[in-house]
């Protein structure tokens, strides 16, 4: 087994991937985590909104202190600034907060006042897509929430894949799981989860361009509301 990034090359850790994605697809959460930790061992992290904690905690399980990395967009509400200091405080984990380049002082000093209104594109670049791109260099692999029932976007999530945009393999351990299994987990396990959930936000972002969702709307309605916009970059 080899655990060093350096010792494959581009073309190999894509295909490394793309078969696991093959043999990993009927697989448990908790065995696709543990793939990806025999694997990369600590150049694998989890990559959390503060949606809730569910992936991290599944990563924990399997290996103990697994960092787990936050983007403070400085925009957040204080909500998922919360549920980000609770984990960090309760969970086994080691919690890495990443910052833009910017602040948001800085930014609208030099673009000017609510660039997440007038481009929204430009906003999740500077203040999550460069920064994820920043804090995931040491890293040969990382996990995320997504889950194929989100959006349309995500139907195709693989449970093990590869990351052209950053030439990393990228692990969606629950990409299967409904939000009932969700729920389920995390009522099984009292995993800590966003307060805004039960406040009528399905799906939480920043709080300028997040807003409640309404009854029959899809659960990532309530994301650029009135935009074309599904995602802010990281996952497509």
């Amino acid at each position: 087994m080899t655990t060093a990034q350096e010792e494959r090359t581009d073309e190999e850790l894509k295909a490394l991937a793309e078969q696991a994605g093959r043999d990993l697809e009927d697989a448990s959460a908790l065995e696709i985590l543990q793939w990806a930790v025999d694997t990369f061992g600590k150049r694998f992290c989890v990559t959390s909104s503060m949606e809730d904690a569910v992936v991290a905690h599944l990563a924990s399980r399997v290996l103990k202190g697994v960092d787990v990395v936050f983007l403070d967009t400085g925009y957040h509400f204080p909500e998922t600034i919360g549920t980000r200091d609770a984990v960090e405080a309760v969970m086994d984990v080691n919690v890495i907060t990443l910052t833009p380049r910017r602040t948001v002082a800085e930014q609208d000093a030099e673009y000017g006042p609510k660039l997440h209104d007038r481009d929204p594109d430009l906003c999740c670049k500077l203040r999550k897509v460069q920064p994820l791109e920043e804090g995931l260099k040491d890293y040969a692999a990382w996990a995320t929430g997504l889950r194929r029932d989100e959006s349309p976007t995500r139907a195709n999530t693989p449970v093990v894949g590869w990351d052209e945009k950053r030439r990393k393999v990228k692990v969606s351990p629950i990409a299967r799981w409904t939000q009932d299994d969700v729920d389920a987990y995390v009522a099984e396990h009292g995993v800590l989860t966003n307060p805004l959930l039960m406040d009528g936000y399905p799906s939480v972002g920043c709080a300028p361009c997040t807003r409640r969702v309404l009854e029959g709307e899809d659960a990532r309605a309530g994301r650029w509301a009135g935009r074309a916009k599904t995602e802010c970059g990281l996952h497509g």
